[in-house]
C-alpha cells in the first residue's frame, strides 16, 4: 500500500536535526562526506541517503538543552514540523480516530474503515516513540495510524506523560494503568503490544513491570529498533556515529533526552533500559532495525538476550536503513515489509492463542 505523506517516528530525526540546527546555529561545522548508498537498498532508499547529504555530528554535539524551557520549545519546534496535520494522515490512511481517556491517561482509538481482520476482538497497543521527551498529543499516533491501516487490527495509542514536567516512572506507570485497564475488556491473549524506537524500550520496559505485577502478557510484540539501553553503551552509538541520518548522534539530544527522562533513577534500572532486564517468558518478538541505524545494538542485544531465554524472535535487518527510516520513507519497499510482515506477525500468534 502507498502512503501518500512522511511519518515522523523518532522524534530526534529527520526534520529534527534542521530544527535545533537553527536553535544554535551551529552550522560552521564541516560534515566529512557519507559513504555512499548502498546497493542492496531499495532506489527510493539509496535516494533518501542521496538527498539527506552529510550528517553534521560537531554541531549537533553542541545541541543539548539545559533548562526545563529550553526542552518545552524544542518539543514545540518538534510539533510545527510536522509534515502532514493528523487528521489529514489519517483520512489518507483510512483510518477513523477517536480521542478517549482510559484510566484517566489519553489515547487514541484508531479502527481500520475497511473490516478484515475481526475488528473489535483483538487490540494492537501502540507506545509511541521521540526519545521519552517528543511526538506528544496527535503525533504520536501516526505509526499507530499506518499499522491499523496495514493490519485491519484496531489499535490504541498511549499519550503518556513525558519530561520535563513528567520524568521517569510517569511513562510506565501510564502505560500500566491503561494496559491493566485493557485487560477488562480483552483477554491478554487477544492484544499485541509495540511501537518504535523509544515507543519500543517502553514496551519492554513495561513488559518487565506487567510481569513484577503479575499480570498477563500480551500475545507478542512489536520493537522497532528499541531504544532498550538509555546509556551509550552499544557498538553502533559509536560505529555509526554520523553514519545514521536520523539520530546522528547519541551526544547531543539523544543523551540530554535520556538524562532529562531518567530523572534521580539510574540509566541501568531495567525499567529505563530494559535490555538489563530478565527475559524469561517474554511474549514472541517482532524486532526491526538497519545497517545504518544508531540502535541497531539495541536491537541486536534484546534479540540475543530473548534468543537465550527461549523467546520466539523475529529479527529484521535491512541494508541500508538509519534509524526507524521504514517509517519514514513511505513509499519504499522496505515501508512496506516491515508493516506487511508485522501483519503477519501478529496474526499467527493471534491465531495460535485462539486455539
Amino acid at each position: 500500500m502507498r502512503l501518500k505523506f512522511r511519518t515522523v517516528i523518532s522524534g530526534v530525526g529527520g526534520g529534527l536535526l534542521g530544527i535545533v540546527a537553527g536553535f544554535w546555529a551551529a552550522t560552521q561545522y564541516l560534515a566529512p562526506e557519507p559513504p555512499p548508498p548502498p546497493a542492496g537498498a531499495s532506489v527510493e532508499i539509496q535516494q533518501a541517503i542521496q538527498a539527506a547529504g552529510p550528517v553534521n555530528v560537531a554541531a549537533l554535539k553542541l545541541m543539548r538543552p539545559q533548562t526545563d524551557s529550553q526542552w518545552t520549545l524544542l518539543q514545540q519546534g518538534v510539533a510545527t514540523k510536522i509534515p502532514i496535520p493528523f487528521e489529514e494522515a489519517a483520512l489518507q490512511l483510512d483510518v477513523a480516530v477517536e480521542r478517549d481517556l482510559v484510566a484517566g491517561v489519553p489515547v487514541h482509538w484508531l479502527t481500520a474503515k475497511k473490516e478484515r481482520n475481526s475488528p473489535g476482538k483483538v487490540l494492537f497497543v501502540y507506545i509511541h516513540g521521540g526519545a521519552y521527551v517528543f511526538m506528544g498529543g496527535d503525533d504520536g499516533a501516526r505509526e499507530a495510524a499506518i499499522i491499523t491501516a496495514t493490519s485491519g487490527i484496531d489499535t490504541i495509542s498511549i499519550d503518556y506523560r513525558m519530561p520535563p514536567e513528567h520524568p521517569h516512572p510517569a511513562a510506565v506507570d501510564d502505560v500500566q494503568r491503561v494496559y491493566a485497564e485493557l485487560l477488562k475488556r480483552y483477554p491478554a491473549k487477544a492484544i499485541v503490544m509495540g511501537g518504535t524506537s523509544a515507543g519500543g524500550g517502553l514496551t519492554l520496559a513495561a513488559v518487565h513491570r506487567l510481569k513484577a505485577a503479575g499480570l498477563p502478557l500480551p500475545a507478542a510484540l512489536y520493537l522497532g529498533t528499541p531504544w532498550a539501553d538509555l546509556t551509550k553503551s552499544g557498538d553502533t552509538l559509536y560505529t555509526l556515529e554520523g553514519i545514521d541520518r536520523q539520530l546522528g548522534t547519541y551526544d547531543g539530544i539523544l543523551g540530554a533526552a535520556a538524562i532529562l527522562y531518567a530523572g534521580d533513577t539510574p540509566l541501568t534500572d531495567p525499567l529505563l533500559s530494559p535490555v538489563y532486564g530478565e527475559f524469561s517468558d517474554f511474549p514472541p518478538s517482532y524486532l526491526v532495525s538497519g545497517t545504518r541505524d544508531l540502535f541497531l545494538s539495541d536491537t541486536a542485544r534484546v534479540a540475543q538476550k530473548m534468543r537465550a531465554a527461549g523467546v520466539e524472535v523475529q529479527l529484521n535487518v535491512f541494508e541500508g536503513l538509519s534509524h526507524a527510516e521504514y517509517a519514514q520513507v513511505d513509499d519504499s519497499p522496505e515501508h512496506r515489509q516491515v508493516y506487511q510482515g508485522l501483519t503477519m506477525f501478529m496474526t499467527k500468534h493471534l491465531a495460535t492463542n485462539k486455539q
